[in-house]
Protein backbone atom coordinates (compact mmCIF):
# COMPACT_ATOMS: atom_id res chain seq x y z
CA UNK A 1 0.00 0.00 0.00
CA UNK A 2 0.99 3.63 -0.71
CA UNK A 3 2.56 5.53 2.17
CA UNK A 4 0.14 8.83 2.65
CA UNK A 5 1.90 11.90 2.41
CA UNK A 6 3.16 13.83 5.08
CA UNK A 7 3.28 17.15 3.23
CA UNK A 8 0.03 18.63 1.28
CA UNK A 9 -0.45 19.07 -2.30
CA UNK A 10 -1.84 22.21 -3.71
CA UNK A 11 -3.66 19.90 -6.28
CA UNK A 12 -4.86 17.48 -4.14
CA UNK A 13 -6.39 20.61 -2.22
CA UNK A 14 -7.99 21.34 -5.19
CA UNK A 15 -9.14 18.39 -6.17
CA UNK A 16 -10.74 18.16 -2.41
CA UNK A 17 -12.40 21.16 -2.50
CA UNK A 18 -13.69 19.91 -6.59
CA UNK A 19 -15.11 17.27 -4.27
CA UNK A 20 -12.86 14.28 -5.81
CA UNK A 21 -11.15 11.32 -3.95
CA UNK A 22 -7.69 11.87 -4.71
CA UNK A 23 -6.79 14.06 -1.78
CA UNK A 24 -5.34 12.71 1.74
CA UNK A 25 -5.95 13.76 5.58
CA UNK A 26 -2.98 16.19 5.65
CA UNK A 27 -5.33 17.87 2.36
CA UNK A 28 -7.98 18.21 3.95
CA UNK A 29 -6.07 19.95 7.22
CA UNK A 30 -4.32 22.22 4.99
CA UNK A 31 -7.25 23.13 3.01
CA UNK A 32 -9.67 24.17 6.06
CA UNK A 33 -6.47 25.99 7.88
CA UNK A 34 -6.86 28.01 4.42
CA UNK A 35 -10.83 28.11 4.90
CA UNK A 36 -10.44 29.49 8.49
CA UNK A 37 -7.67 32.34 6.87
CA UNK A 38 -9.88 33.11 4.01
CA UNK A 39 -13.52 31.76 3.94
CA UNK A 40 -15.22 28.90 1.76
CA UNK A 41 -13.30 27.80 -1.54
CA UNK A 42 -14.94 25.35 -3.13
CA UNK A 43 -17.16 27.41 -4.74
CA UNK A 44 -14.37 29.74 -5.94
CA UNK A 45 -12.48 26.71 -7.57
CA UNK A 46 -15.53 25.00 -9.10
CA UNK A 47 -16.18 28.32 -11.36
CA UNK A 48 -12.98 28.40 -12.40
CA UNK A 49 -13.02 24.75 -13.46
CA UNK A 50 -16.08 25.93 -15.09
CA UNK A 51 -14.20 28.46 -16.64
CA UNK A 52 -11.60 26.19 -17.83
CA UNK A 53 -14.43 23.62 -19.25
CA UNK A 54 -16.20 26.69 -20.84
CA UNK A 55 -12.66 27.80 -22.67
CA UNK A 56 -11.84 24.37 -24.08
CA UNK A 57 -15.28 24.12 -25.46
CA UNK A 58 -14.85 27.25 -27.08
CA UNK A 59 -11.38 26.09 -28.35
CA UNK A 60 -12.72 23.07 -29.78
CA UNK A 61 -15.91 25.32 -31.24
CA UNK A 62 -12.77 27.62 -33.17
CA UNK A 63 -11.07 24.16 -35.06
CA UNK A 64 -8.84 23.16 -31.90
CA UNK A 65 -8.91 19.73 -31.43
CA UNK A 66 -5.47 18.84 -29.28
CA UNK A 67 -4.85 20.57 -26.09
CA UNK A 68 -1.27 20.75 -24.38
CA UNK A 69 -2.58 21.31 -20.56
CA UNK A 70 0.06 22.66 -18.02
CA UNK A 71 0.26 22.26 -14.16
CA UNK A 72 -2.86 20.28 -14.54
CA UNK A 73 -2.70 18.72 -11.22
CA UNK A 74 -5.73 16.00 -10.90
CA UNK A 75 -7.10 15.68 -14.14
CA UNK A 76 -10.75 14.64 -12.59
CA UNK A 77 -14.05 16.70 -12.28
CA UNK A 78 -14.68 18.00 -15.64
CA UNK A 79 -11.20 18.75 -16.74
CA UNK A 80 -10.11 19.30 -20.53
CA UNK A 81 -10.73 15.29 -21.70
CA UNK A 82 -13.81 15.57 -19.74
CA UNK A 83 -14.79 18.81 -21.33
CA UNK A 84 -14.28 18.15 -25.07
CA UNK A 85 -14.82 14.67 -25.25
CA UNK A 86 -12.42 12.51 -28.25
CA UNK A 87 -10.26 15.46 -27.87
CA UNK A 88 -6.57 14.36 -27.74
CA UNK A 89 -5.20 16.21 -24.24
CA UNK A 90 -1.71 15.98 -22.84
CA UNK A 91 -1.83 17.01 -19.39
CA UNK A 92 1.65 17.96 -17.69
CA UNK A 93 2.68 18.74 -14.10
CA UNK A 94 6.05 19.08 -12.52
CA UNK A 95 5.30 17.11 -9.54
CA UNK A 96 6.23 13.95 -9.93
CA UNK A 97 3.60 12.42 -7.18
CA UNK A 98 0.71 14.01 -9.00
CA UNK A 99 1.94 12.36 -12.20
CA UNK A 100 2.11 9.57 -10.84
CA UNK A 101 -1.77 9.59 -9.26
CA UNK A 102 -2.91 11.35 -12.44
CA UNK A 103 -1.52 8.20 -14.74
CA UNK A 104 -3.55 5.95 -12.17
CA UNK A 105 -6.95 7.82 -12.87
CA UNK A 106 -6.80 7.99 -16.52
CA UNK A 107 -5.18 4.64 -16.84
CA UNK A 108 -7.14 3.39 -20.17
CA UNK A 109 -8.62 6.69 -21.32
CA UNK A 110 -8.36 6.84 -24.91
CA UNK A 111 -6.31 10.08 -26.37
CA UNK A 112 -5.12 11.37 -23.53
CA UNK A 113 -2.09 11.44 -21.55
CA UNK A 114 0.21 12.69 -18.62
CA UNK A 115 3.77 13.27 -18.62
CA UNK A 116 6.05 15.17 -16.28
CA UNK A 117 6.45 19.01 -17.78
CA UNK A 118 7.13 22.37 -15.99
CA UNK A 119 4.94 25.30 -17.23
CA UNK A 120 8.11 27.54 -16.47
CA UNK A 121 9.80 25.50 -19.37
CA UNK A 122 7.31 24.63 -21.83
CA UNK A 123 10.17 23.97 -24.84
CA UNK A 124 11.16 21.00 -21.88
CA UNK A 125 8.15 18.78 -22.73
CA UNK A 126 9.95 17.76 -25.86
CA UNK A 127 8.37 17.59 -29.22
CA UNK A 128 8.97 13.71 -29.51
CA UNK A 129 6.49 13.37 -26.33
CA UNK A 130 4.17 16.20 -27.68
CA UNK A 131 4.37 14.15 -31.21
CA UNK A 132 3.33 11.04 -29.75
CA UNK A 133 -0.02 12.36 -27.53
CA UNK A 134 -0.75 15.31 -30.24
CA UNK A 135 -0.30 14.03 -33.88
CA UNK A 136 -0.32 16.69 -36.09
CA UNK A 137 0.07 19.35 -33.48
CA UNK A 138 2.72 21.15 -35.55
CA UNK A 139 0.85 21.74 -38.44
CA UNK A 140 -2.91 22.10 -36.64
CA UNK A 141 -3.83 24.41 -34.22
CA UNK A 142 -3.39 23.72 -30.56
CA UNK A 143 -5.11 24.84 -27.26
CA UNK A 144 -3.03 25.27 -24.60
CA UNK A 145 -4.51 25.36 -21.11
CA UNK A 146 -2.35 27.67 -18.00
CA UNK A 147 -4.72 28.02 -15.49
CA UNK A 148 -3.91 28.36 -11.77
CA UNK A 149 -0.37 28.68 -12.25
CA UNK A 150 0.46 32.55 -13.56
CA UNK A 151 1.07 33.37 -9.29
CA UNK A 152 3.58 31.19 -8.63
CA UNK A 153 5.98 32.76 -11.72
CA UNK A 154 7.73 36.16 -10.78
CA UNK A 155 6.69 38.58 -14.06
CA UNK A 156 9.69 37.92 -15.92
CA UNK A 157 9.41 34.03 -15.17
CA UNK A 158 5.60 34.41 -16.86
CA UNK A 159 6.25 36.67 -19.51
CA UNK A 160 9.35 33.88 -20.94
CA UNK A 161 7.07 31.30 -20.48
CA UNK A 162 3.94 32.30 -22.26
CA UNK A 163 6.90 33.89 -24.95
CA UNK A 164 7.94 30.20 -25.04
CA UNK A 165 4.82 28.95 -25.69
CA UNK A 166 3.53 31.16 -27.98
CA UNK A 167 6.91 29.90 -30.17
CA UNK A 168 5.91 26.00 -29.43
CA UNK A 169 2.48 25.98 -31.21
CA UNK A 170 1.46 27.01 -34.70
CA UNK A 171 -0.52 29.89 -36.11
CA UNK A 172 -4.00 29.92 -34.92
CA UNK A 173 -3.38 28.61 -31.50
CA UNK A 174 -5.44 29.78 -28.55
CA UNK A 175 -4.34 30.11 -24.99
CA UNK A 176 -7.09 29.96 -22.13
CA UNK A 177 -5.38 31.60 -19.08
CA UNK A 178 -5.93 32.60 -15.20
CA UNK A 179 -4.26 34.72 -12.58
CA UNK A 180 -4.63 35.72 -9.01
CA UNK A 181 -6.12 39.46 -8.74
CA UNK A 182 -5.73 41.26 -5.47
CA UNK A 183 -8.67 39.51 -3.71
CA UNK A 184 -6.00 38.00 -1.13
CA UNK A 185 -5.16 41.15 -0.12
CA UNK A 186 -7.72 41.81 2.22
CA UNK A 187 -6.87 39.01 3.85
CA UNK A 188 -2.88 38.94 5.36
CA UNK A 189 -2.93 35.68 7.52
CA UNK A 190 -4.19 33.56 4.19
CA UNK A 191 -1.57 35.64 2.06
CA UNK A 192 1.27 34.59 4.39
CA UNK A 193 -0.08 31.10 3.95
CA UNK A 194 0.56 31.47 0.15
CA UNK A 195 4.19 32.76 1.00
CA UNK A 196 6.50 34.91 -0.41
CA UNK A 197 6.73 33.45 -3.71
CA UNK A 198 2.97 33.95 -4.32
CA UNK A 199 2.49 37.15 -7.17
CA UNK A 200 -0.95 38.68 -7.22
CA UNK A 201 -1.16 40.72 -10.13
CA UNK A 202 -4.03 43.59 -10.82
CA UNK A 203 -5.74 42.49 -13.89
CA UNK A 204 -4.88 46.28 -16.05
CA UNK A 205 -1.30 45.01 -15.71
CA UNK A 206 -1.59 41.37 -16.82
CA UNK A 207 -2.33 42.05 -20.58
CA UNK A 208 1.23 43.75 -21.12
CA UNK A 209 2.95 40.22 -19.79
CA UNK A 210 0.89 38.18 -22.66
CA UNK A 211 3.50 39.67 -25.02
CA UNK A 212 2.42 38.58 -28.44
CA UNK A 213 -0.70 36.46 -27.55
CA UNK A 214 -3.65 38.83 -28.92
CA UNK A 215 -6.58 38.57 -26.54
CA UNK A 216 -10.10 37.71 -27.85
CA UNK A 217 -12.63 40.61 -27.58
CA UNK A 218 -14.00 39.07 -25.08
CA UNK A 219 -11.15 40.56 -22.83
CA UNK A 220 -9.27 39.93 -19.62
CA UNK A 221 -12.79 39.41 -17.20
CA UNK A 222 -13.04 37.75 -13.91
CA UNK A 223 -13.55 34.07 -14.94
CA UNK A 224 -17.50 33.51 -13.56
CA UNK A 225 -17.84 36.59 -16.44
CA UNK A 226 -16.22 34.99 -19.27
CA UNK A 227 -18.96 33.55 -21.52
CA UNK A 228 -21.00 32.13 -18.85
CA UNK A 229 -23.38 29.74 -19.65
CA UNK A 230 -26.15 30.67 -17.51
CA UNK A 231 -26.95 33.49 -14.34
CA UNK A 232 -23.30 34.47 -13.39
CA UNK A 233 -21.67 32.73 -10.62
CA UNK A 234 -22.03 34.76 -7.30
CA UNK A 235 -18.46 34.26 -6.37
CA UNK A 236 -15.39 36.78 -5.19
CA UNK A 237 -13.45 37.85 -8.16
CA UNK A 238 -10.30 36.00 -7.15
CA UNK A 239 -9.38 34.67 -10.42
CA UNK A 240 -9.15 36.46 -13.74
CA UNK A 241 -8.52 35.35 -17.25
CA UNK A 242 -9.71 34.98 -20.57
CA UNK A 243 -8.73 33.71 -24.00
CA UNK A 244 -5.76 34.55 -26.49
CA UNK A 245 -4.62 33.71 -29.92
CA UNK A 246 -1.47 33.33 -31.92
Amino acid sequence: MTEAPQAPSTARMIDYWLGGSSHHPVDVAAAQAFEGAYGPCAEIFRSLRAFSGRAARYLADCGVDRFLVFGAGIPAQGNVHEAVPGAQVLYTDHDPEIVAAARALLDGTPGVAYVPGDAADPRGIGAETLDAALPGWRDRPVGLIFLGLAAFLDDAALARALDEMYELVPAGSRLAFDFDAMELAAYPQALAMMGPGFHMREPEDFGALLGRWRVTDDGIVPVARWRPDGPIEQVPDAFWGGVAIK
